[in-house]
């Protein structure tokens, strides 16, 4: 269930909307509190068109449009999960996981790892989510890998291992199949299981306080084929070796270095940057982003194990699409371009 500012909703694969009447702009807003409200009107939308400034503000306070699925979505949507340890939230086009366990530095608990493909099911079917941000709770950590208090219940048999080693399975795949961008917000500890967290992203941005490291070498844990894949497609089998073998901790300049980020920003501009990003990836045509990232996830694999046909018929798409057409109109007629995902 989807708990929302109007209440509930049950239905994962629709966008909420709120019938907002007339708005004003945040400037408007602003002077009309100061009582000079009386000295403008806003027309309700019509058509589907924005409001109407009339009056002197129309010249002082100019409307910029936004997209359609900007203007008709909720400002804040939350998912209902069976834990607390997971929030999950739609934002202005982005969908929003949080690793919430900061007391355990968000350490990942079993009951979190089930949580995840219920979240990733949501974000795919919701047209207004765009792009998916994964961060942690708190200013300490991103994620710090699994939570070892557990593995005495969950990890000690052969059994136990099995099962948890299934939801692992079962978590990382459908993170994997999601068919938008995801960007990994990167604070802090991102050690161990939080690394694997973060290699599961599209892009990387990190604080320069951050640290990265797998330290299973000093767990005695075996690490998975596909985590160590992950890894080498990433980073090279020489970095890996040098992760894997020492163990030992790495800065957010040394991750920079080795292509484990792609960017590392002061801790104060760490949400703005990643906001930015993840607001420009919003913006643009939804087909097109998800052309590239299906070609670009194919150029990591087996060559013999490409999917030409899917690419082929994704880039077909973009160009029979409404925004092809868009996207050279706005261009013509030196605009921002409305794009709607068909």
């Amino acid at each position: 269930m989807i708990a929302t500012d109007a209440g509930f909703d049950n239905s994962h694969s629709l966008p909420l909307t709120h019938s907002l009447g007339a708005v004003r702009s945040p400037a408007v807003q602003r002077e009309g509190n100061a009582g000079a409200s009386s000295a403008f009107a806003v027309l309700p939308p019509a058509g589907g068109r924005a409001p109407v400034l009339t009056g002197r503000f129309r010249r002082r306070f100019p409307y910029h449009p936004r997209p359609p699925h900007a203007r008709n979505r909720i400002a804040t949507m939350k998912l209902e999960l069976a834990t607390d340890r997971m929030i999950a939230r739609v934002e202005d086009g982005i969908g929003w996981v949080i690793y919430n366990n900061p007391k355990r530095l968000n350490a990942i608990s079993l009951e979190m790892t089930e949580a995840i493909p219920f979240i990733f099911d949501t974000f795919e079917a919701r047209d207004d989510v765009r792009v998916v941000v994964l961060r942690g709770a708190g200013d300490r950590a991103f994620v710090s890998g699994a939570d070892i208090s557990e593995f005495e219940k969950s990890r000690s048999s052969e059994e136990s291992r099995r099962i948890f080693d299934e939801k692992g399975k079962l978590a990382a795949a459908r993170v994997a199949a999601l068919r938008k961008p995801i960007i990994a917000m990167i604070q802090g500890y991102c050690i161990g299981g939080g690394l694997m967290t973060a290699l599961r992203a599209d892009l990387r941005i990190a604080s320069e306080d951050a640290q990265f490291g797998i330290p299973a070498a000093r767990l005695g844990l075996g690490y998975g084929y596909a985590g160590v894949a992950a890894l080498v497609d990433l980073v090279g089998p020489a970095a890996a070796n040098e992760v894997l073998l020492s163990a030992r901790r790495f800065s957010a300049d040394e991750a920079l270095r080795m292509g484990l980020v792609n960017r590392v920003v002061a801790r104060p501009a760490l949400e703005p940057a990643v906001l930015d990003l993840a607001r420009r990836i919003a913006d643009n045509a939804p087909l097109t982003v998800r052309a590239a990232k299906f070609a670009i996830r194919q150029c990591v694999r087996d060559p013999a194990a490409w999917n030409h046909g899917e690419a082929a018929r994704l880039v077909e798409a973009c160009f029979r699409s409404e925004d092809y057409v868009e996207g050279r109109r706005a261009f013509m007629e030196k605009r921002r371009p409305v794009f709607r995902g068909r």
